[in-house]
């Protein structure tokens, strides 16, 4: 069962009737062509969280969205263990200025970006003014923001709908550990908290074993009464079908790359 975005926004009383609905977002795409792509081709609206500045990056957000996939920037945060974060990196040493810019490049290295979430991040989150920078050049465009909740002590949710930047938070992490038995155990926690609470988010990465968990399983979900939406039709559901944003309210991301040459 697959629900778009106006699917899910039609009235009241259909919303009262819809099964409980799971967000699938899948981190770290941009390096694994072949995973990337396979994830593309499944027929259920994935959201897809972009590397910037990675091999793969243009050219599979470009497939993506030919598939109706809905695609975000996967934002590198400063972590606790000081992992090296890649092109694109927000840093707490940065400053107001530095910080911006490093993320409106990202945001305009994705083609057809919608939303931002946090790689790693388990740092930054915690700091309340780069939080602020974080939000308020989001709260530009017509973006939302996931808080991929890292470390429980994050920030970034709260800032976020402070900042009036529709957000949410990650429920579950679906492959911490990369075994067909831990997917399988997380994925029907995620069940789990949509039938409970009417909707759920869970994260994934472009690991084999969670790509072949997918592609069996997510085709079996009609059958057990739970549906699948992307990132924005789940965030319509838990705030009454409204409009995301208000027409005219925002400014487009400009693109770093020209959309009208395919790779």
């Amino acid at each position: 069962m697959l629900l778009s975005t106006t699917t899910l926004a039609k009235d009241r009383s259909a919303e009262e009737q819809l099964p409980p609905v799971i967000a699938i977002i899948i981190d770290d795409m941009g390096h694994n062509l072949t995973e990337g792509e396979r994830l593309i081709r499944m027929d259920q609206p994935l959201t897809l969280a972009f590397l910037p500045f990675r091999r793969h990056t243009v050219s599979l957000a470009r497939y993506a969205h030919r598939r109706d996939k809905e695609i975000m920037l996967h934002a590198p945060m400063a972590n606790t263990r000081n992992f090296n974060l890649g092109p694109g990196a927000l840093e707490p040493d940065m400053d107001r200025q530095q910080l911006v810019a490093s993320l409106r490049r990202s945001l305009q290295s994705i083609p057809y970006v919608q939303g931002v979430n946090n790689h790693m991040g388990s740092l930054l989150t915690q700091m309340r003014e780069p939080m602020d920078w974080v939000m308020e050049e989001l709260y530009r465009y017509p973006l939302y923001f996931v808080d991929s909740r890292t470390i429980a002590s994050s920030v970034a949710a709260n800032t976020a709908g402070e900042h009036a930047v529709p957000a949410l938070s990650r429920d579950v992490f679906l492959d911490h550990e990369q075994s067909t038995e831990y997917v399988d155990r997380q994925f029907r926690e995620l069940i789990r908290l949509a039938r409970q609470n009417g909707t759920a988010i869970g994260i994934g990465h472009p690991h084999r074993v969670t790509v072949d968990y997918l592609e069996k399983h997510l085709p079996l979900l009609d059958e057990q009464g739970i549906a699948i939406a992307t990132v924005s039709g789940v965030w319509a559901m838990r705030n009454s079908n409204q409009e995301m944003f208000a027409e005219g309210d925002k400014q487009p991301v400009s693109p770093m790359v020209a959309r009208g040459k395919e790779e």
